[in-house]
């Protein structure tokens, strides 16, 4: 690992991980290098390089707190896409809204049916829509990473807008699932009171 303080590479969160500049990630290599920049800026070892202890606590939390944003912005296939765009000088029409009406409609039917589900305390029906989500995000990252590698900016954005509102979804199904199988061993529990 180089000796260069995260400061010095706030401008890029790939070199703080020390990944290549790409869609594609190696999630075991960035929760390694997120336990060993912790360990190496954690306010015990950063206070022996320094008299002033307040400032080594101060300097320490910003560190932190710089790692562990760069940390959730490289672990997220939307805001992974986003940054890279942002690095590119590309993400000035993120917040547009998605122009694709097939891909809104799904997405709609998707979310009633999670909606539903959760409802219902539908565990079946949650199961059966997480691998439909999880098969369109890998779609729409492929779509990212083909986008941004021939620099079709276009295409790259579109498919980050989609891979934001998946991601979100994806997010609400997992939470679902664990809502659900909780209040089902709630229950469960309750039959021995």
């Amino acid at each position: 690992m180089t000796d260069i303080t995260p400061e010095a590479q706030f401008d890029n969160f790939f070199a703080l991980f020390e990944q290549p500049v790409q869609f594609e990630v190696n999630q075991d290599s960035l929760d390694q290098h997120l336990r060993l920049l912790q360990k190496r800026y954690h306010p015990d070892n950063v206070a022996k390089n320094q008299a002033d202890i307040a400032q080594a606590q101060l300097q320490s939390e910003k560190y932190s707190a710089l790692i562990n944003q760069a940390y959730q912005t490289l672990s997220s296939p939307d805001s992974r896409a986003s940054y890279l765009l942002d690095i590119a000088d590309q993400a000035q029409n993120l917040e547009h809204s998605i122009a694709d009406l097939d891909f809104l409609e799904d997405a709609m039917e998707m979310r009633m049916d999670l909606d539903d589900a959760i409802e219902g305390k539908d565990l079946p029906s949650l199961q059966q829509l997480h691998p439909q989500i999880t098969e369109r995000l890998a779609k729409q990252s492929e779509r990212f990473s083909h986008a941004y590698d021939s620099q079709d900016w276009q295409t790259a954005i579109d498919a980050t807008q989609k891979l934001k509102f998946l991601v979100k979804l994806n997010a609400d199904v997992t939470t679902g699932l664990d809502d659900v199988a909780a209040a089902a061993h709630s229950d469960d529990d309750d039959l021995y009171v």
